[in-house]
């Protein structure tokens, strides 16, 4: 994955549960993701992360 890509991150909450964040990769490094999605601007440190993988763009609008 590379900047610019569209991505779908699942990871863990201090709570222990789960969430995903959908969006453009804005930029990662070795202890943090940033995910650019429909709540912003998300911070995801690597340590949380549980997948994370590239998808397609979003379908056209009708």
């Amino acid at each position: 994955m590379k900047a610019g890509d569209r991505v779908v991150v699942r990871y863990r909450l201090p709570t222990g549960q789960a969430t995903d964040a959908l969006g453009m990769l804005v930029s990662a490094d070795g202890t943090t993701l940033v995910v650019d999605g429909k709540r912003g601007l998300e911070r995801i440190a690597v340590a949380d992360i549980i997948a994370a993988k590239e998808v397609p763009p979003p379908p056209a609008r009708r």
